[in-house]
């Protein structure tokens, strides 16, 4: 890399306010040597681990449970800001890069201190190597890359008859919470985010200590009393040359639009309306519409973004004091290493409990192959996709009285009226033919038509493989049917794009989007019959097939939900590279993760068809973690001293699993066509199930893991001792004893080997009244269970633990699974999810 370049990057990384250290550049010579970005961790402990005002222990509980559970109500300080450790911290890194490299080139990014003592730094492998032998070095980590993964919905979850009024309607839902949003930044001038839509005062929480940055982008007064926090982080980005300051915006402005949206749907304000290509589509709001929004900016359109940006992010949104963490991201593949747990973002989530951070992830979008989930740790709470029960249908009438079903945000034609049929390559003008044009069909340019055949008609365009990669538009072709005064627009699937599962899309003019091959076909069989040609030219005399399209503007609300998509990643937990099953489930559970209508950013570039609207209809486990994040809050609200665990118990143990029907919920298992290709849902697909928005807020009882279990658990796992000590700076051996996932006091029961038999104990911690529970069961097929005690009474604040005896009865490697549940006499039904995977007998013979 040239010396040159260094310099000018310093210069450019110093002017976007992201260099917490200086450059070391003492040769201008030109230097072969491949250059990457490191993260390195030291061995002393950073500085949440010694603030006395945080949670010492992450348990809710010290010894039992009060009576009144709201009166720990032990708020993080936020004169943690004003300590000096931030700059000491990064005085320290830059002497120990200036003695290890001297007279080096090298370009520090980051100073992490407060989850993650160490830095981020643009090193040759070399120098890697020598910072890797200091002794106060304790691990050196190459950076990776990462990705991004309503109006009804909180109806659907049925907050305003449930949650919402639980805390105290919905102009108080989540107030006092703070939310940090780790993901492409936010449009600050949405009305989802704006302070003034309610006369009751609105003060920024005193817990909370972050600023918000002003720049070109983000000028001052972006920021309010909703939206109290924003930064962005970009250094890694920027040491590739990857970074484009116009189109990813060297602020936290949202040039995505992923990032807007994903913080309306967890904390937008309530009531907004959502008009989209002229169209109203009803009101918008988040789950916690009067929490506040912290944003920490580290994905960018163009190139998704980095985990050392990434563990920036996370380390500052700690630091300032946010109450819950949302992030819709994964990594872009599975980390190396002895386990998947033991990588930079997942261990400054660890630290983020340890300072009672609650963190939410995206599941990811890989499913639906079993193992293809992205999130990995039992410290952070993974999310699946599911669907809800709105859906938006659009048909069209052919004349031969069939009807073919469709998609589109569209109005209908007139319903007494049955307009021509004219396809565009029936209508190109006398200098555009398919020969000079082979996309012509595509309705992509006004100009190749002629439009005496197109006006007052109904326009055929085809939907090919150029709009699943955004070269055409559906945006484009309806500009191209107004231009040319068409009655509207039908696209029909090219046979070439198989499998293709599309969102419904706005369309200002009438029309159509026909997603199945098959039923295009039908469509051009038709049109192609009732032409009439010129028996001697053969050209065409009469555009003959007629339709009426009905218009797919009106939401029906009869679907059977939910039901888990085909695209939302499935466990079981991935414990290594080498796909080994962790004691873990995962995901916890599925949220509403599909066709959800939340905020757009004005600049937001992610949909080309949403580009210029104020909301934008998206789909993906980045929609379903931030509904949970939301419903997070509102559980903190209520219970302040809540622990991460304790609210993930919270979210798992009153998780449905019927759908609206009463029937089990689905999941589907393919591609294509997934509602022909699915199945009742296991463990392994929704978690412990559908989140329970009301159930949630009132569990009865809750299962509580502390930050010391989870080290107990890292220190578990084989040859993990230096990896814990070079992570954390803690000595496994300061640990008494060790314990494996199974025995985590998790709301569930994974055990990806038994051998023979095994007994798994849960203590539950009753925060509700006196109540008499009574235990069920459903064995995991080829294993029995047995739960002591059957009956239990329990008083408020106090434990009970259950011994859980596994039998396996035959050898399989194929996993089953059952359920405990824990019925209350006071109406608390909780629900704890079995998986067994592999079970082997005392009949199984070795042979040497």
């Amino acid at each position: 890399m040239e010396g040159i370049y260094l310099v000018h990057l310093m210069v450019m990384v110093l002017s976007l306010g992201l260099l917490a250290g200086a450059l070391c550049q003492v040769d201008d010579g030109s230097d072969n040597e491949t250059t990457a970005v490191y993260i390195v961790t030291l061995k002393q402990a950073p500085a949440s681990h010694y603030y006395g005002k945080l949670r010492k222990n992450t348990n809710v509980f010290k010894h039992g449970v009060p009576r009144n559970p709201n009166q720990f109500h032990n708020r993080r300080d936020n004169s943690r800001s004003n300590w000096s450790s931030s700059s000491y911290v990064a005085r320290v890194h830059d002497s120990l890069l200036r003695r290890v490299l001297r007279g080096e080139k090298y370009l520090k990014l980051y100073s992490y201190h407060y989850l993650i003592n160490g830095f981020a730094v643009l090193v040759t492998p070399e120098q890697a190597s020598k910072l890797s032998r200091r002794r106060e070095v304790a691990n050196v980590a190459l950076d990776f890359s990462v990705r991004t993964a309503t109006t009804h919905t909180p109806q659907f979850l049925g907050l305003p008859q449930g949650a919402w009024v639980k805390a105290g309607g919905y102009e108080t839902a989540g107030e006092g919470i703070v939310i940090g949003f780790v993901d492409t930044g936010i449009d600050p001038t949405h009305p989802s985010f704006a302070d003034d839509l309610s006369l009751n005062s609105y003060p920024v929480p005193s817990h909370f200590s972050g600023i918000c940055e002003v720049t070109r982008d983000f000028p001052s007064g972006s920021c309010n009393r909703k939206l109290i926090g924003a930064r962005h982080f970009a250094a890694s980005a920027i040491t590739r040359g990857i970074f484009n300051s116009s189109q990813d915006y060297a602020s936290p402005f949202d040039g995505d639009g992923h990032g807007t949206h994903t913080a309306s749907v967890a904390a937008g304000n309530h009531g907004i309306p959502v008009i989209v290509a002229g169209h109203c589509f009803g009101n918008a709001s988040g789950m916690a519409p009067r929490a506040h929004v912290s944003v920490y900016k580290a994905l960018y359109k163009s190139f998704g973004g980095f985990a050392a940006d990434v563990v920036a992010a996370i380390d500052q949104a700690a630091q300032d004091g946010v109450d819950v963490l949302s992030l819709s991201i994964t990594p872009n593949r599975r980390p190396p290493g002895i386990a998947t747990f033991f990588n930079p973002i997942d261990m400054a989530l660890l630290s983020a409990v340890k300072a009672g951070v609650f963190s939410v992830q995206a599941a990811g979008n890989t499913g639906p192959s079993p193992k293809s989930m992205s999130s990995f740790s039992p410290w952070i709470f993974t999310v699946g996709a599911a669907s809800h029960d709105r859906v938006y249908s659009n048909s069209i009438i052919l004349g031969n009285n069939v009807t073919i079903h469709g998609v589109g945000l569209a109005p209908g034609t007139d319903e007494d009226t049955m307009l021509t049929l004219v396809s565009a390559l029936h209508a190109v003008n006398n200098e555009t033919t398919v020969t000079t044009d082979m996309y012509v069909g595509e309705c992509q340019d006004s100009s190749n038509f002629n439009q005496d055949f197109i006006e007052g008609n109904l326009l055929i365009c085809s939907y090919s493989i150029r709009f699943v990669l955004g070269v055409s538009t559906v945006k484009q072709a309806v500009e191209t049917a107004k231009n040319l005064s068409a009655a509207g627009v039908v696209l029909y699937m090219d046979p070439f794009v198989i499998g293709f599962q599309l969102n419904p899309i706005p369309m200002s003019v009438p029309g159509i989007i026909i997603p199945s091959p098959d039923d295009s076909k039908v469509l051009l069989q038709y049109y192609n019959s009732s032409l009439e040609r010129n028996e001697t030219t053969k050209q065409i005399t009469k555009f003959g097939a007629v339709a009426s399209i009905l218009g797919g503007l009106k939401a029906n609300y009869s679907n059977s939900a939910p039901k888990v998509m085909y695209y939302s990643a499935r466990g079981p937990d991935p414990e290594d590279s080498f796909l080994d099953d962790a004691d873990i489930l995962k995901p916890n559970l599925v949220a509403p993760g599909n066709s959800i209508w939340a905020a757009w950013s004005s600049l937001g570039t992610d949909s080309v068809e949403f580009q210029g609207e104020n909301f934008a209809m998206m789909s993906g486990t980045s929609m379903a973690a931030p509904h949970i994040a939301g419903l997070a809050a509102l559980i903190k609200q209520k219970f302040p001293s809540f622990s991460p665990s304790a609210i993930a118990s919270a979210l798992s143990s009153t998780a449905s699993l019927y759908d609206n029907n009463g029937g089990p919920i689905m999941a589907q298992r393919a591609y294509a066509n997934p509602d022909l290709n699915q199945s009742p849902a296991t463990p392994f697909d929704m978690g412990s199930g559908f989140v329970n928005a009301t159930a949630a807020l009132d569990p009865g009882l809750i299962f509580d893991s502390s930050y010391d279990d989870y080290m107990s658990f890292l220190c578990g796992i084989n040859g993990s001792s230096p990896v814990v000590l070079n992570y954390t700076g803690k000595n496994c051996l300061s640990y008494n004893s060790t314990i494996n996932g199974t025995d985590l006091n998790l709301p569930s029961i994974t055990i990806a080997k038994l051998y023979q038999s095994r007994t798994v104990q849960r203590s539950v911690t009753n925060i509700a009244g006196n109540e008499t529970y009574k235990v069920g069961w459903s064995a995991p097929y080829g294993v029995t269970v047995k739960v002591v005690p059957a009956r239990f009474s329990i008083a408020s604040g106090e434990r009970q633990v259950l011994s859980v005896f596994f039998d396996a009865i035959m050898n399989s490697s194929i996993a089953s699974h059952g359920r405990i549940g824990l019925f209350g006499d006071q109406g608390h039904v909780l629900n704890i999810p079995l998986s067994v995977i592999v079970k082997v007998t005392y009949n199984t013979a070795t042979n040497g």
